[in-house]
């Protein structure tokens, strides 16, 4: 089991920062406000050879009650009783507060080993507050900047006993038996066997009921919720089973419409969102049963639709609605107007509430998974290429007729498929619905998103005559042009007008003279022969 680290502290002493820093990349948002972490967020941290879950909490709130900062209190407080070891990080620059100490004085009833951090100690600015740290009781405070990376030698080596040895202390054979068999008790870093997780995200607009449903799914408080919206701020992943199929399902932030988002954390908040979705498998769209499919939800759906994502329409709060049948009538007469191209997309009614309809929702959302991986034969492609074709003819493109010549799927997840004809760039987009639908008639592929890519076969014909023969070039006519010769090369005359290879013209007479004293000549020959022939000679 993977030794688990948890930050703590009081709100803007760096603590998401410090996270970002260990697992190595910017998971958690950070901002200058106060209180930005609301939800704890897991990750897999590394320091050198070190691995291990490291969590980031909530900034501590002496509250008590049903109020937000007491719920996020209360989720700290669970992340403190879970790890292994607790590193409560201090504000160096600012020195010791009274919620310091009276976070101090909570971590002291725990059983969790507490490490003390003295954060923003670059330079010399926050000697004096490392110092005052001293006060909580805790040893020496760990000078670090996580900003800048500053320290993280200091932290190895406190880390680095506590991680040793439970790992020693999970498997206690491990130094006699010079060959272990690997598992996941072996080292403090775990390893999965069999497929992988399936990603699963949860979106939808504010206070639809997203952290709820997750909280029903996995059986546990595992989320922030409450009447109020907006709580969720983080795209939290929670690991999870359903069936023997592994899953990570991930919590997100609501999206509001782009025009009323004006603060920057539910900016923040939106692009972990949209992060979020571009990383899933497969996305459950929230609906809320008291306000169907709003223009907001279907630009959510547009957006997955886009990233080619798998979509399962979750519509909660369903114990509410009296009449069902007619809502859902409602409710897919709009999915065929408003989403004609995810048409047949499963819509699950549920309740988070009660957790009425939770197991179809997640059976659906597998079954679309797998429909979402899955590969055609080409020849059953082509065979289905050929009888739509045969139902249906391409139009006309100026006269020239649109010819289909072969199909192939180019990947998966989502499927993509290379089609090509004579004319792609000519193809009409009606057309193309027209293969998308009967693409998902035929091979059962309800509400997948399927991308075609039109592409261009090459004529093996071209450059060729009838008898297979390459054709002649143009420049090799019988007749040669002016100034050429018949093999095509041009003629280099001489300054005198004499070709190459005679001799001079004579003097007083040029080439034209030449040629017609040679004609006149060769008729005084012949009529002097015919002269000698009637004389009897």
């Amino acid at each position: 089991m993977a030794f688990t680290l948890a930050i703590v502290g009081r709100p803007n002493v760096g603590k998401s920062t410090l996270f970002n820093r260990l697992v190595g990349k910017r998971q958690a948002i950070v901002d200058d406000t106060p209180g930005v972490t609301r939800d704890r967020r897991e990750g897999k941290g590394r320091l050198a050879d070190l691995v291990f879950t490291v969590v980031d909490t909530a900034g501590f709130e002496d509250v008590q009650g049903e109020a937000l900062l007491a719920r996020m209190r209360a989720q700290t407080e669970q992340a403190v009783a879970a790890a292994d070891a607790v590193l409560l990080v201090v504000d160096a620059r600012e020195g010791l507060t009274a919620l310091d100490q009276s976070f101090a004085r909570a971590l002291r009833k725990s059983e969790a080993r507490v490490l003390l951090v003295a954060n923003k100690c670059e330079g010399r600015g926050g000697e004096a507050g490392r110092m005052e740290a001293f006060r909580l009781g805790f040893g020496e405070p760990i000078p670090v900047s996580a900003e800048h990376g500053e320290g993280m030698g200091d932290l190895y080596d406190a880390l680095a006993p506590l991680i040793h040895a439970k790992a020693e202390a999970s498997a206690p054979g491990e130094e006699a038996d010079p060959e272990p068999e690997a598992s996941e008790e072996d080292s403090a870093e775990p390893v999965e066997r069999g497929p992988r997780a399936i990603q699963l995200a949860v979106v939808g607009r504010p206070n639809v009921g997203k952290s709820t449903l997750v909280n029903r799914l996995i059986g546990e408080d595992r989320l922030l919720t409450g009447p109020e919206a907006g709580i969720t701020r983080d795209a939290i992943a929670v690991e999870w089973n359903h069936r023997g199929r592994a899953l990570r399902l991930v919590d997100t932030a609501g999206l509001r419409r782009r025009a009323k988002v004006v603060d920057k954390l539910e900016w923040l908040s939106g692009e972990d969102t949209k992060r979020a979705i571009q990383f899933a498998e497969v996305v459950i769209l929230v609906l809320d049963s008291t306000d169907l499919l709003e223009k907001q939800d279907l630009f959510i759906a547009r957006q997955v639709e886009e990233e080619g994502r798998a979509l399962v329409l979750a519509v909660n709060k369903w114990d509410l609605v009296e009449d069902t049948k007619a809502a859902l009538a409602k409710l897919e007469r709009r999915l065929e107007i408003s989403l004609p191209q995810s048409r047949g997309l499963p819509v699950i009614p549920l309740s988070a509430k009660t957790g009425k309809g939770l197991e179809r929702l997640l059976d659906a959302a597998i079954e679309m998974v797998d429909i979402w991986s899955r590969r055609i034969p080409t020849p059953a492609l082509n065979r289905w290429l050929q009888a739509m074709e045969d139902a249906h003819l391409p139009p006309l493109v100026k006269g020239r007729r649109l010819k289909l010549r072969y199909m192939s799927q180019a990947k998966s997840r989502p499927p993509t498929f290379n089609l090509f004809c004579n004319l792609p760039e000519a193809m009409a987009d009606s057309y193309q619905r027209y293969l998308v639908n009967g693409l998902r008639d035929a091979f059962d592929m309800p509400g997948i998103p399927i991308r075609f890519v039109l592409r261009r076969s090459e004529n093996p014909y071209v450059g060729k005559s009838r008898r297979g023969k390459p054709s002649a070039d143009k420049s090799h006519s019988a007749k040669p042009s002016k100034g050429k010769s018949p093999t095509g090369q041009s003629k280099s005359v001489k300054p005198g007008g004499s070709m190459p290879g005679m001799g001079k013209p004579r003097s007083g007479k040029g080439a034209g003279g030449k040629a017609k004293a040679g004609k006149a000549s060769a008729g005084n020959a012949r009529s002097g022969k015919s002269r000698a022939r009637r004389a009897g000679f």
